[in-house]
Protein backbone atom coordinates (compact mmCIF):
# COMPACT_ATOMS: atom_id res chain seq x y z
CA UNK A 1 0.00 0.00 0.00
CA UNK A 2 1.22 3.74 -0.89
CA UNK A 3 -1.01 6.16 1.08
CA UNK A 4 -0.66 9.97 0.93
CA UNK A 5 -3.11 12.87 2.67
CA UNK A 6 -2.35 16.00 1.01
CA UNK A 7 -3.64 19.18 2.71
CA UNK A 8 -3.90 22.36 1.22
CA UNK A 9 -5.85 25.45 3.43
CA UNK A 10 -5.94 28.97 2.14
CA UNK A 11 -8.98 29.81 4.72
CA UNK A 12 -8.45 30.59 7.98
CA UNK A 13 -11.22 31.94 10.49
CA UNK A 14 -9.03 34.86 11.39
CA UNK A 15 -7.48 37.72 9.43
CA UNK A 16 -4.48 35.29 7.96
CA UNK A 17 -6.17 33.54 5.35
CA UNK A 18 -3.61 32.39 2.24
CA UNK A 19 -3.72 32.24 -1.45
CA UNK A 20 -1.82 29.87 -2.59
CA UNK A 21 -1.68 26.82 -0.71
CA UNK A 22 -4.62 24.71 -2.32
CA UNK A 23 -3.33 25.29 -5.72
CA UNK A 24 -0.38 23.85 -4.18
CA UNK A 25 -1.95 20.90 -2.43
CA UNK A 26 -3.21 20.67 -6.12
CA UNK A 27 -0.03 20.13 -7.96
CA UNK A 28 1.32 17.70 -5.58
CA UNK A 29 -1.51 15.43 -5.60
CA UNK A 30 -1.29 15.50 -9.17
CA UNK A 31 2.10 14.33 -9.37
CA UNK A 32 1.73 11.65 -6.77
CA UNK A 33 -1.75 10.25 -7.85
CA UNK A 34 0.50 8.46 -11.26
CA UNK A 35 3.64 7.57 -12.03
CA UNK A 36 4.87 9.53 -15.69
CA UNK A 37 3.79 6.72 -17.37
CA UNK A 38 0.18 7.00 -15.95
CA UNK A 39 0.41 3.87 -14.27
CA UNK A 40 -0.97 3.90 -10.43
CA UNK A 41 1.28 5.52 -7.62
CA UNK A 42 -0.40 6.52 -4.73
CA UNK A 43 -4.11 6.03 -3.04
CA UNK A 44 -4.53 10.12 -2.25
CA UNK A 45 -6.59 11.68 0.49
CA UNK A 46 -6.77 15.42 -0.69
CA UNK A 47 -7.93 17.78 2.02
CA UNK A 48 -8.44 21.48 0.76
CA UNK A 49 -9.68 24.86 2.54
CA UNK A 50 -10.38 27.37 -0.12
CA UNK A 51 -13.59 29.55 1.99
CA UNK A 52 -15.80 29.36 4.91
CA UNK A 53 -17.90 27.24 3.40
CA UNK A 54 -15.47 24.14 2.90
CA UNK A 55 -12.98 24.54 6.19
CA UNK A 56 -10.37 22.40 7.54
CA UNK A 57 -10.75 21.93 10.87
CA UNK A 58 -8.63 20.55 13.66
CA UNK A 59 -10.20 17.37 14.56
CA UNK A 60 -10.62 16.96 10.94
CA UNK A 61 -7.40 17.04 10.13
CA UNK A 62 -6.04 15.05 13.11
CA UNK A 63 -8.24 12.22 12.40
CA UNK A 64 -6.95 12.19 8.93
CA UNK A 65 -3.03 11.98 10.16
CA UNK A 66 -4.17 9.52 13.03
CA UNK A 67 -5.33 6.92 10.02
CA UNK A 68 -2.74 7.86 7.52
CA UNK A 69 -0.07 6.49 10.09
CA UNK A 70 -2.26 3.43 10.75
CA UNK A 71 -1.93 -0.03 9.44
CA UNK A 72 0.92 -1.58 7.56
CA UNK A 73 2.32 -0.71 3.82
CA UNK A 74 5.23 0.55 1.57
CA UNK A 75 4.56 3.90 2.49
CA UNK A 76 2.65 6.87 3.92
CA UNK A 77 3.16 10.44 2.81
CA UNK A 78 2.00 13.66 4.70
CA UNK A 79 2.40 16.62 2.73
CA UNK A 80 0.68 19.98 4.29
CA UNK A 81 1.01 23.58 2.98
CA UNK A 82 -0.70 25.96 5.04
CA UNK A 83 0.24 28.33 8.31
CA UNK A 84 2.57 27.08 10.87
CA UNK A 85 3.19 28.32 14.63
CA UNK A 86 5.89 27.81 16.82
CA UNK A 87 6.68 29.08 20.85
CA UNK A 88 8.74 27.72 23.20
CA UNK A 89 6.73 24.35 23.46
CA UNK A 90 7.63 23.44 19.97
CA UNK A 91 5.58 23.64 16.60
CA UNK A 92 2.41 23.51 15.09
CA UNK A 93 0.75 23.24 11.98
CA UNK A 94 -2.74 24.95 11.72
CA UNK A 95 -6.09 24.19 10.67
CA UNK A 96 -8.99 26.49 9.41
CA UNK A 97 -10.36 26.89 12.94
CA UNK A 98 -6.83 27.70 14.71
CA UNK A 99 -6.82 30.95 16.81
CA UNK A 100 -3.50 31.14 18.49
CA UNK A 101 -1.65 29.12 16.56
CA UNK A 102 -0.74 26.42 19.58
CA UNK A 103 -4.49 25.17 19.23
CA UNK A 104 -3.04 23.74 15.98
CA UNK A 105 -1.64 20.14 15.86
CA UNK A 106 1.67 19.85 17.20
CA UNK A 107 4.54 18.90 14.89
CA UNK A 108 5.57 16.17 17.99
CA UNK A 109 2.18 14.45 17.81
CA UNK A 110 2.67 14.34 13.84
CA UNK A 111 6.11 12.70 14.19
CA UNK A 112 5.11 10.33 17.19
CA UNK A 113 2.08 9.08 14.89
CA UNK A 114 4.97 8.21 11.95
CA UNK A 115 7.60 6.77 14.71
CA UNK A 116 5.23 4.27 15.87
CA UNK A 117 3.44 3.38 12.20
CA UNK A 118 4.09 0.03 10.80
CA UNK A 119 4.46 1.40 7.26
CA UNK A 120 8.06 0.83 6.16
CA UNK A 121 8.19 4.59 5.41
CA UNK A 122 6.77 6.98 6.33
CA UNK A 123 7.66 10.87 4.56
CA UNK A 124 6.50 14.24 5.80
CA UNK A 125 6.49 16.80 3.42
CA UNK A 126 5.67 20.46 4.97
CA UNK A 127 5.12 23.67 3.05
CA UNK A 128 4.68 26.26 6.71
CA UNK A 129 6.29 28.59 8.66
CA UNK A 130 9.03 27.49 11.05
CA UNK A 131 8.17 23.69 9.90
CA UNK A 132 12.12 23.16 10.52
CA UNK A 133 11.16 22.30 14.12
CA UNK A 134 9.68 18.99 13.18
CA UNK A 135 11.31 15.64 14.51
CA UNK A 136 13.82 18.00 16.69
CA UNK A 137 14.87 16.89 20.40
CA UNK A 138 12.51 18.38 22.73
CA UNK A 139 15.90 18.97 25.51
CA UNK A 140 17.65 19.77 22.64
CA UNK A 141 16.28 20.90 18.61
CA UNK A 142 19.76 20.33 17.19
CA UNK A 143 19.31 16.76 17.45
CA UNK A 144 16.67 14.69 15.63
CA UNK A 145 14.38 12.00 17.51
CA UNK A 146 13.00 9.93 14.31
CA UNK A 147 12.76 6.19 14.69
CA UNK A 148 13.97 4.50 11.25
CA UNK A 149 12.34 4.62 8.01
CA UNK A 150 10.91 8.09 8.77
CA UNK A 151 12.00 11.15 6.50
CA UNK A 152 10.91 14.96 7.43
CA UNK A 153 11.12 17.41 4.51
CA UNK A 154 10.54 20.87 5.44
CA UNK A 155 10.07 24.31 3.46
CA UNK A 156 11.71 26.57 6.36
CA UNK A 157 14.35 26.21 9.24
CA UNK A 158 12.15 26.30 12.49
CA UNK A 159 13.18 30.14 12.65
CA UNK A 160 12.10 30.94 9.10
CA UNK A 161 9.24 31.82 7.42
CA UNK A 162 8.03 29.97 4.16
CA UNK A 163 7.40 32.19 1.61
CA UNK A 164 4.93 32.35 -1.55
CA UNK A 165 5.48 33.60 -4.94
CA UNK A 166 2.88 34.48 -7.90
CA UNK A 167 0.48 33.05 -5.45
CA UNK A 168 2.40 29.66 -5.09
CA UNK A 169 4.65 28.28 -2.07
CA UNK A 170 8.44 28.63 -3.30
CA UNK A 171 9.39 25.49 -1.90
CA UNK A 172 6.45 23.69 -3.35
CA UNK A 173 7.66 24.98 -6.77
CA UNK A 174 10.38 23.21 -6.71
CA UNK A 175 8.97 20.00 -5.04
CA UNK A 176 6.64 20.16 -7.80
CA UNK A 177 9.63 20.48 -10.19
CA UNK A 178 11.68 17.45 -8.55
CA UNK A 179 8.54 15.05 -8.47
CA UNK A 180 7.81 16.06 -12.07
CA UNK A 181 11.12 14.43 -13.45
CA UNK A 182 14.07 17.50 -12.29
CA UNK A 183 15.05 14.72 -8.77
CA UNK A 184 15.29 11.91 -11.07
CA UNK A 185 17.79 9.21 -10.62
CA UNK A 186 19.56 7.24 -14.46
CA UNK A 187 16.74 4.59 -13.56
CA UNK A 188 13.78 7.31 -13.29
CA UNK A 189 13.16 7.13 -9.44
CA UNK A 190 12.69 10.20 -7.77
CA UNK A 191 13.38 9.58 -3.81
CA UNK A 192 13.13 11.96 -1.40
CA UNK A 193 17.11 12.47 -0.94
CA UNK A 194 16.51 13.57 -4.95
CA UNK A 195 14.13 16.00 -3.99
CA UNK A 196 16.14 17.53 -1.23
CA UNK A 197 19.06 18.10 -3.37
CA UNK A 198 16.70 19.43 -6.22
CA UNK A 199 15.29 21.83 -3.52
CA UNK A 200 18.54 22.54 -1.68
CA UNK A 201 20.54 23.34 -5.27
CA UNK A 202 17.27 25.65 -6.33
CA UNK A 203 16.77 27.69 -2.90
CA UNK A 204 21.18 28.92 -2.92
CA UNK A 205 22.76 29.80 0.45
CA UNK A 206 20.11 32.69 1.08
CA UNK A 207 17.17 33.29 2.65
CA UNK A 208 14.63 30.65 2.87
CA UNK A 209 16.13 26.98 3.12
CA UNK A 210 14.97 23.62 3.46
CA UNK A 211 15.42 21.34 6.01
CA UNK A 212 15.76 17.70 5.45
CA UNK A 213 16.25 14.91 8.34
CA UNK A 214 16.21 10.98 7.53
CA UNK A 215 16.78 7.64 9.31
CA UNK A 216 16.30 4.97 6.55
CA UNK A 217 19.00 2.21 5.46
CA UNK A 218 17.60 3.21 1.92
CA UNK A 219 15.18 5.51 0.05
CA UNK A 220 12.20 4.94 -1.20
CA UNK A 221 10.62 5.98 -4.56
CA UNK A 222 8.29 8.29 -4.30
CA UNK A 223 7.46 8.36 -8.32
CA UNK A 224 8.79 7.08 -11.67
CA UNK A 225 9.66 9.68 -14.94
CA UNK A 226 11.05 8.16 -18.48
CA UNK A 227 14.79 7.23 -17.46
CA UNK A 228 17.53 9.59 -19.21
CA UNK A 229 19.16 6.33 -20.42
CA UNK A 230 17.13 3.03 -21.42
CA UNK A 231 18.03 0.22 -18.50
CA UNK A 232 18.94 -2.09 -21.54
CA UNK A 233 21.59 0.84 -22.23
CA UNK A 234 22.47 1.22 -18.65
CA UNK A 235 23.38 -2.09 -17.88
CA UNK A 236 25.42 -1.84 -20.40
CA UNK A 237 28.00 0.20 -18.81
CA UNK A 238 29.36 -2.95 -16.84
CA UNK A 239 29.94 -4.69 -19.97
CA UNK A 240 32.38 -1.48 -21.53
CA UNK A 241 34.20 -1.17 -18.05
CA UNK A 242 34.40 -4.58 -17.02
CA UNK A 243 36.72 -3.37 -13.87
CA UNK A 244 36.86 -0.33 -11.82
CA UNK A 245 39.72 2.11 -13.64
CA UNK A 246 39.03 0.56 -17.01
CA UNK A 247 39.48 2.51 -19.98
CA UNK A 248 37.08 2.02 -22.93
CA UNK A 249 39.19 1.96 -26.41
CA UNK A 250 38.03 4.27 -28.92
CA UNK A 251 38.95 4.19 -32.92
CA UNK A 252 37.64 5.87 -35.88
CA UNK A 253 35.41 2.76 -36.57
CA UNK A 254 33.42 4.02 -33.78
CA UNK A 255 32.49 8.10 -35.37
CA UNK A 256 29.81 7.29 -37.91
CA UNK A 257 30.66 11.29 -39.11
CA UNK A 258 33.01 12.03 -41.31
CA UNK A 259 33.08 15.92 -41.88
CA UNK A 260 32.46 16.70 -45.99
CA UNK A 261 34.50 19.96 -45.48
CA UNK A 262 37.85 18.14 -44.79
CA UNK A 263 39.72 15.97 -46.79
CA UNK A 264 38.72 12.21 -47.46
CA UNK A 265 40.33 10.51 -44.62
CA UNK A 266 43.94 8.63 -45.01
CA UNK A 267 43.44 4.97 -46.31
CA UNK A 268 44.76 3.87 -42.91
CA UNK A 269 41.78 5.19 -41.30
CA UNK A 270 38.99 2.96 -40.61
CA UNK A 271 35.57 3.24 -41.70
CA UNK A 272 33.14 3.33 -39.34
CA UNK A 273 31.96 0.07 -38.30
CA UNK A 274 28.09 -0.43 -37.40
CA UNK A 275 28.52 -2.75 -34.21
CA UNK A 276 31.31 0.11 -33.05
CA UNK A 277 28.65 3.23 -34.31
CA UNK A 278 26.37 1.76 -32.02
CA UNK A 279 28.15 1.09 -28.71
CA UNK A 280 29.05 4.47 -29.38
CA UNK A 281 25.88 6.11 -29.39
CA UNK A 282 25.16 4.76 -26.05
CA UNK A 283 28.71 6.07 -25.10
CA UNK A 284 27.04 9.80 -25.87
CA UNK A 285 24.34 9.04 -23.73
CA UNK A 286 26.71 8.07 -21.10
CA UNK A 287 28.91 11.28 -21.12
CA UNK A 288 25.65 13.45 -22.02
CA UNK A 289 24.30 12.16 -17.84
CA UNK A 290 27.87 12.75 -16.25
CA UNK A 291 28.86 8.76 -16.58
CA UNK A 292 32.33 9.03 -18.50
CA UNK A 293 34.53 11.64 -20.00
CA UNK A 294 36.63 11.39 -22.90
CA UNK A 295 40.53 11.61 -22.80
CA UNK A 296 40.10 14.44 -25.45
CA UNK A 297 38.13 17.66 -25.84
CA UNK A 298 35.08 15.75 -27.06
CA UNK A 299 33.90 12.13 -27.93
CA UNK A 300 34.22 12.91 -31.89
CA UNK A 301 38.24 13.91 -30.82
CA UNK A 302 38.48 10.55 -28.55
CA UNK A 303 36.78 8.50 -31.56
CA UNK A 304 38.76 9.78 -34.33
CA UNK A 305 42.14 10.28 -32.53
CA UNK A 306 41.95 6.84 -31.21
CA UNK A 307 41.77 7.73 -27.28
CA UNK A 308 40.16 6.66 -24.40
CA UNK A 309 36.90 7.02 -22.20
CA UNK A 310 36.84 6.54 -18.59
CA UNK A 311 34.03 6.63 -16.11
CA UNK A 312 33.55 9.27 -13.54
CA UNK A 313 32.68 8.63 -9.69
CA UNK A 314 29.08 8.99 -11.30
CA UNK A 315 29.55 6.30 -13.68
CA UNK A 316 31.60 3.79 -11.45
CA UNK A 317 28.69 4.27 -8.87
CA UNK A 318 26.39 2.62 -11.98
CA UNK A 319 28.98 0.44 -13.09
CA UNK A 320 29.43 -1.56 -10.08
CA UNK A 321 25.48 -1.69 -9.40
CA UNK A 322 24.85 -2.73 -13.18
CA UNK A 323 27.99 -5.15 -12.18
CA UNK A 324 26.00 -7.05 -8.89
CA UNK A 325 22.90 -6.70 -11.16
CA UNK A 326 21.13 -4.11 -9.13
CA UNK A 327 19.80 -2.16 -12.05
Amino acid sequence: MRRALVVGVDFYDGDGSLFGCVNDSFAVKAMLDKHADASFNFHVEHLTATGPTDPVNRRELRAAIVELFEGKGEVALLYFAGHGHIESTGGYICASDSQDGNDGIALAEIVTLANKSKFTNRVIILDSCHSGVAGGSALQQSAAEIEEGVTILTASTAEQYATEENDAGVFTTLLVDALGGAASNLVGDITPGGVYAHVDQSMGGWGQRPVFKTNVQSFVSLRRVQPPIEIGELRRIAEFFPTSGHRFQLDPSFEPERPSTHPQPALDVCAPDPVNTAKFAILQKYKSNGLVVPDAEHMWHAAMGSKTVRLTALGEHYRRLADKGLI
